[in-house]
């Protein structure tokens, strides 16, 4: 008997390249596999009616992610990445189209409404525009914010910083001005060493380095007859432990002395009743507590 499993099966790649392809027709560029997903390259106008199609006949029904990539040397430097997800077949696959700073893509959000919320993410980092978007606004960035933080020609600095001014009791806006230059880091490897000072070194006192130390004889390593012959000698000789006595020397006196406890009162079991809360008896002016018993 098959055993039912909640978790829809996994639908396997061959196959799915053609099946799609022959679906998309004439609005596919090319198609290729990654990291055991279908990516599909498909022409910038026609997108919304590729994502419809997958949605709607081959039951691709969540937009998962839009996520930007900028390529500067290419004459379209950004791509649109759509990932789409069917919880129908448990499978992704990837379309994307390409696009620049002056040709909008095509909104998603007729197909997807959290589309809307995404290409305005893409806008806010890239600066890829997305026609029929009515609320194409920033949603990561500040208001008035210049500039585009993913795209590869951004300076790593930024223009301005944002910054809470106590002279002034209110938050300012200033251009970026770094007390040191960019730290440069010499990706050089540890065994090899560098082949100038670093700093604070020159204040370590270290043999010269073209002048290394040398262990040709048994002399200069230490090693020899008169070495070998001390070799058997205990190391803890002289001790205290060793003049004492060694392992059965007895425990040493005490080094002050402490008057003996007087002996308990009572035994143990009347601790319980000590704990006991205060009654009208044991207030103050009351009777004695009893033998073995202490007052709270």
């Amino acid at each position: 008997m098959a055993t039912l499993h909640s978790a829809p099966r996994f639908t396997q790649i061959n196959g799915l390249k053609d099946t799609l392809g022959k679906a998309l027709g004439a609005h596919l560029l090319d198609v290729h596999e990654e990291h055991g997903e279908l990516l599909f390259t498909v022409k910038r106008e026609s997108i919304e009616d590729v994502l419809r199609i997958l949605r709607d006949d081959h039951k691709y029904q969540q937009l998962m992610e839009i996520a930007g990539v900028d390529y500067p040397s290419r004459a379209e430097r950004f791509e649109v990445v759509y990932m789409l997800l069917s919880l129908t077949t448990n499978n992704r696959i990837m379309v994307k189209c390409s696009a620049s700073e002056d040709t909008p893509v095509p909104t998603a959000t007729t197909l997807w409404p959290n589309a809307g919320w995404l290409e305005r993410e893409v806008f806010d980092m890239y600066g890829v525009l997305f026609a029929g978007n009515i609320d194409l606004r920033r949603i990561l960035t500040d208001y008035g914010f210049e500039g585009h933080p993913f795209r590869k020609d951004f300076p790593l600095t930024g223009y301005h910083e944002l910054r809470y001014s106590e002279d002034e009791k209110r938050v300012v806006y200033e251009p970026v001005e770094l007390a040191q230059d960019l730290r440069q880091f010499d990706f050089m490897s540890p065994w090899e060493g560098a082949d100038y000072v670093l700093p604070g070194d020159e204040k370590a006192d270290v043999p010269p380095v073209d002048e290394p130390k040398t262990t040709e004889t048994p002399k200069d390593t230490g090693a020899g007859k008169k070495t070998d012959e001390h070799a058997a000698d205990k190391v803890s000789a002289g001790a205290p432990a060793e003049e004492d006595g060694g392992e059965n020397a007895p425990a040493p006196e005490p080094t002050e002395d402490q008057p003996a406890r007087a002996e308990r009162e009572g035994k143990t079991t009347d601790t319980a009743e000590a704990t006991e809360p205060d009654t009208p008896d044991n207030d103050a002016g009351g009777p004695a507590p009893a033998a073995g018993k202490r007052k709270p």
